[in-house]
């Protein structure tokens, strides 16, 4: 079946309705918008358009937006330029893609034994991490927010077992950012390829694994026709956000009123994306085992333990590229255990005990 076409069967399939770029109105300044996500994309790709079309609905005719999915208008790795440039006004998009222009964009995403996504909302928004987003955002001219985001994703999509680090070797895998070099260093070949051209890699054996979000996201992407084994809980990307990263220069032409419609709507679509996938993830998970025959597993302790030993290493080297990447790591990871300790004792001390009582994970 054609790619596009069954994408978008496949987001009409899960209740999704498509989201019509609104239309322009007269006087209204433009923003254009261009995304990593194709259109109808289920999950990533409708939230999407669902915040392009919001900041239109509450701007009121103030901003005049269109939206553009990934080949639309650019490449989805052509939306960084596109917007640094000028000649798109912002990004929707995983800002870990941007490691090569910057490895402290990855912390802005998700990290190797990172944050959460109350953590990572918590540290951007009250611990000091949007302004260390607006420095490192600031040398390439572009200001970001965080505007969604999928929880702690799934370890991925193998075609075999892992039961050590030695299974790791020589496996060719998808996976960007700082998680990617972690399994590099675990003698893994590692690419990182946009949402549209998973699948057919999958397929046709040019790769042998991929992540790509949760069993909501990951239902609609027919994984399991190349893989079967579906890892649980992976250590690349325990939660954090998406971004709109926008142009700076016409971020800061913009009147207050017309920045708080932006922000506003951001706001509401992180919340709104990370409860949907959340609402949606149990769902799916039945449905790929009972549907698909899909084997879940998860990774055990001396994986686990692998994956730290490659992952302080991949941080020492962020660290070493510049005064901004270290001081960015430093206070992630310093407010990472300030945080994670009280979450140990109360929020996830509660959740265990919870599930214990309840039976549930068993």
């Amino acid at each position: 079946m054609e790619r596009r076409k069954f994408l978008k069967g496949a987001a009409l399939g899960a209740g999704a309705t498509a989201l019509a770029t609104p239309a322009l109105a007269q006087g209204g300044k433009t923003m254009t918008i261009v995304s990593t996500w194709p259109r109808d994309f289920p999950g990533l790709g409708i939230s999407a358009q669902r915040l392009a079309a919001r900041i239109g609905q509450l701007s009121d005719g103030a901003l005049n937006v269109e939206y553009f999915a990934a080949g639309e208008r650019v490449g989805a790795f052509d939306s960084f330029d596109e917007v640094a440039s000028g000649n798109a006004q912002a990004y929707i998009a995983a800002d870990y893609y941007w490691t090569g222009k910057h490895p402290g964009f990855a912390y802005f995403t998700s990290v190797p034994f990172g944050m959460s996504t109350p953590e990572w909302n918590a540290w951007i928004r009250f611990g000091g991490g949007q302004q260390l987003w607006d420095e490192v955002s600031g040398e390439f001219g572009l200001k970001a927010f965080a505007c969604g985001s999928t929880g702690t994703q799934a370890g991925g999509w193998f075609n075999k077992e892992i039961e050590s680090a030695d299974d790791l070797k020589g496996l060719k895998m998808r996976m960007p950012g700082l998680g990617g070099q972690v399994l590099s260093k675990l003698g893994a070949s590692t690419v990182s390829l946009p949402g549209s051209q998973i699948y057919e890699n999958l397929v046709s054996g040019a790769i042998d694994a991929t992540e790509w979000v949760g069993p909501y996201n990951d239902y609609f992407m027919k994984f399991y026709e190349a893989a079967k084994f579906y890892y649980t809980a992976g250590m690349h990307e325990p939660g954090g956000g998406l971004a709109m990263g926008m142009n700076a220069s016409w971020w800061g032409g913009l009147s207050d009123y017309e920045k708080a419609i932006i922000e506003a709507a951001c706001v509401e679509e992180h919340a709104y994306a990370h409860d949907e996938t959340i609402a949606k993830n149990g769902e799916y998970l039945t449905k790929l085992v009972d549907e698909q025959g899909v084997q879940v597993r998860s990774f055990n302790d001396d994986v686990w333990d692998s994956f730290g030993e490659a992952a302080a290493e991949v941080f020492e080297e962020t660290r070493d590229h510049s005064e901004l990447a270290a001081r960015i790591n430093d206070d992630f990871q310093a407010k990472l255990r300030e945080m994670g300790n009280m979450m140990a004792q109360f929020e996830i001390g509660y959740v265990n005990q919870r599930n214990r009582v309840l039976g549930l994970g068993e």
